[in-house]
């Protein structure tokens, strides 16, 4: 089975002569998986996502993401690499203002030098299946959260990522809005997207995640396997 991620007995430590914030911690996660990370605040979860995404690096050990190491590559090449192959859904959306639903969703698109006829093509794409097609041209402002939120993933998986990293996605919206966007992350897992979950939910992990692991004092304190998700 292919690993998407792959840590080989990794640490983190932002003070040298510190205890680490992660690990050592050795964790694979398979193509098509979708991983909960749950623990409590300080536990380890926002350095581990931050490591897998190439915005940290590790202090011991190595982090292999879609087959490449991250450690050896240069900040230019990685965040390349991050726009091609990892898409990321944060906690407050962070979309541009300024700019319409379709422009935000096209920009690490055209970033990554897409056409712009593939790029727009993608865009119409995604939004049709996210049921956001309507606010094309609405600006993010005008929009609940539960649309933002949807925006932010059309936007993560416009570059088709092989990896797709979400941070509390639900964490800032209600409970209709959280609903929809569960709702969403479940039928991305079915269709074959790789998933890794941060959350302080257990009902969001256990709906969502083919699998859950639990950090304490960034350790790996469980790692169970769903029975199926719903």
């Amino acid at each position: 089975m292919t690993q998407v991620i792959q840590l080989e007995s990794v640490a983190k430590r932002y003070d040298s002569s510190g205890t680490p914030a992660l690990g050592p911690l050795t964790l694979s996660v398979a193509k098509g998986e979708a991983l909960a990370v749950t623990g409590p605040s300080g536990s380890g979860k926002s350095t581990l996502l931050n490591l897998v995404a190439g915005l940290d690096k590790a202090t011991e050990g190595t982090v292999s993401v879609a087959g490449r190491r991250l450690d050896g590559l240069s900040e230019h090449v990685l965040a390349r690499f991050r726009r091609e192959q990892i898409g990321m859904v944060f906690q407050f959306f962070n979309l541009l203002d300024d700019l319409t639903v379709s422009d935000n969703i096209q920009l690490p698109a055209q970033l990554a030098g897409t056409a712009r006829r593939k790029t727009a093509e993608r865009a119409d794409e995604l939004m049709e299946a996210l049921g956001i097609r309507k606010h094309a041209r609405a600006y993010p402002g005008r929009l609940s959260g539960g649309e933002r939120q949807r925006v932010a993933v059309a936007r993560a998986l416009v570059n088709r990522p092989a990896l797709l990293l979400a941070d509390e996605p639900t964490g800032a919206l209600d409970s209709a809005s959280g609903q929809d966007v569960r709702e969403l992350l479940v039928d991305l897992h079915r269709g074959g997207q790789t998933i890794v979950l941060v959350t302080h939910d257990p009902a969001l992990a256990q709906a969502c995640a083919s699998r859950t692991i639990h950090l304490v004092d960034g350790h790996l304190a469980l790692d169970s396997q769903a029975e199926a998700v719903r």
